[in-house]
Order: C-alpha cells, then structure tokens, then sequence
C-alpha cells in the first residue's frame, strides 16, 4: 500500500497540487417577488448605471470586492474580452456610491433572449451589512424583471460570503443545481496575494 497516498473513502476525488476545487450552487427566479424594504437611513447611497467603464478602475474595484472571496475571472480575462463585455448594450453594469466612493458592484447580462444572469454582485468589505445589498438586489430585480425574460438566475459558490446563498434566496432565488469547478490557485500563481481569501486554505507545493 501507497502510505504516502492512501486510498480514499467512497465518493471522494483527490485534487491535484495547486489547484482548488469549488461547489457551485445555481439559483434562479422564474416570477418577479415582492420587494424587501429598504432602511431609510440609507436612502443616502445612490446605486448609477456605469457606462463605458474604465477597465483599470472597473478591475480595481472588483478586486477591493472579491479578492477575499476568490473572484479571479475579470482579473485574468484579455483586456479585449473584458472590454467587449462591459461595453455590450445588452450587458449592464452598475455600481453603488456612498458620497464619491463606490462600494458596491452589480452586473446584469441580458445576451441570452428570455434570460437574464446575475452576473456579480458585491460589495466592499466595510460596506457589506450596511444596508447597500438590498438597495442592489431590489434594483437588480427590478432592471431584468423590467426586460421581456422569463428566468433571472444567479450562481454563486462556497468561497464567497457564508450569507450569500441565504440572501439569495431571502431575495426570492431557488437553488436548482450543483456544480463542481477546478481551478488554479490564484495565489500560487501570482494572480492574487498570497494572504487573500483566508477562509480557503493554501496549500503550498511539496
């Protein structure tokens, strides 16, 4: 026997060095639900359609929002890629603003007819439980319900926010699938600090 390899249990895959492995959960909305509320001290936050945005400033704001939740895709995407998406009429991307400062990352991709994907929805750190999360998914809710869909989906996975499913579905969202992705670890790679997203082990070569 291999006692440096042993066998596994019943249902379980060995991931190769350097690479993690991520559990996908799907959601979607087939109807539009009623809004949640929201809190009158923060009316003050004012969520603006970002139109031809800067790929540097639009990079720099995803990474303040999802380096610590493994958010890599907009950080490795071809700058011709990145660009022809952010500046698709059928793609729309929005932020929130506390005073001059935006804090908050949504984006709605309606190129699929009858669908529309949640494609990222975030915040900064220091925002996050303050209230601007729901001022974003009602108007996400309220912007593709507005388009002739039939299905508002969203997927999120177990290296973002431990409430990110639970809000999802609080918002009207049911999960519907389960989907397995194995990636590079960004931090081996150079592509993220070494010390991002805490919550998810590094495990360095041997």
């Amino acid at each position: 026997m291999d006692t440096m390899n042993p066998p596994l249990p019943l249902g379980y895959s060995a991931v190769p060095a350097g690479k993690l492995a991520n559990v996908v959960t799907c959601l979607e909305m087939l109807t539009k639900p009623a809004p949640k509320p929201v809190r009158a001290e923060d009316a003050a936050l004012r969520l603006e359609r970002w139109t031809d945005a800067d790929l540097g400033e639009y990079r720099a704001l995803f990474r303040a929002i999802g380096e610590d939740w493994m958010w890599l895709s907009r950080l490795v995407m071809p700058d011709e890629e990145l660009r022809a998406i952010l500046h698709d009429p059928a793609v729309e991307v929005y932020t929130v603003r506390d005073g001059d400062r935006r804090v908050g990352l949504m984006e709605l991709d309606l190129r699929k007819d009858g669908e529309c994907e949640l494609v990222f929805f975030g915040l900064v750190p220091d925002a996050i439980g303050q209230g601007a999360g729901r001022i974003m998914m009602n108007a996400a809710i309220d912007n593709a319900w507005a388009k002739p869909i039939r299905r508002f989906w969203v997927h999120t996975c177990h290296f973002d926010h431990p409430g990110a499913v639970g809000f999802y579905q609080r918002s009207g969202f049911k999960p519907y699938a389960f989907l397995v992705e194995v990636i590079d670890d960004p931090r081996l790679t150079g592509e993220m600090r070494a010390d991002a997203s805490p919550h998810v082990p590094l495990i360095l070569p041997r």
